[in-house]
């Protein structure tokens, strides 16, 4: 059973997928899947190449952008903002619990200038708690501003 929550109009932050949830997201027009996740995380977690060929079997892109135990980076960072306004379509983006995935939208977005409160708000709408990285947010909002 998908965990799919709304970040923005056209991002989706999600826990772990399934090979199943890769048809629920194509049926919800997920055009890019970002995997956040590094591979062998957790024993039987699902590997990024199953996840990467399914989605390209489903016709839906996937990037890797994995954010392990050393944190965030201004690379990953970029990337992500990358990825996400390349996207043609909406976009899911998964690790472990979601919140990583979310960690990193919030970053890219401030880095683009979104207001980190607007950001903040999106993120509890979704579920998620992104203060711990509201400081790397405010900075990188103010830099982009």
């Amino acid at each position: 059973m998908s965990d799919f929550r709304r970040l923005s109009d056209n991002v989706l932050a999600s826990p772990q997928i399934s090979l199943d949830d890769i048809a629920t997201a194509k049926s919800e027009g997920v055009a890019l899947i970002i995997n956040n996740r590094p591979d062998g995380e957790e024993e039987g977690q699902l590997e990024g190449a199953a996840v990467e060929q399914a989605a390209r079997e489903a016709g839906i892109q996937y990037i890797a952008i994995p954010i392990g135990q050393a944190g965030f980076s201004q690379p990953q960072v970029q990337a992500m903002a990358d990825a996400l306004e390349a996207a043609e379509g909406q976009a899911l983006a998964y690790c472990r619990s979601g919140t990583r995935s979310t960690f990193l939208w919030s970053l890219a977005q401030a880095s683009k200038g979104t207001d980190s409160d607007t950001i903040a708000s999106a993120a509890r709408a979704a579920g998620y708690d992104v203060s711990p990285v509201r400081a790397a947010m405010d900075m990188l909002a103010a830099q982009a501003g």
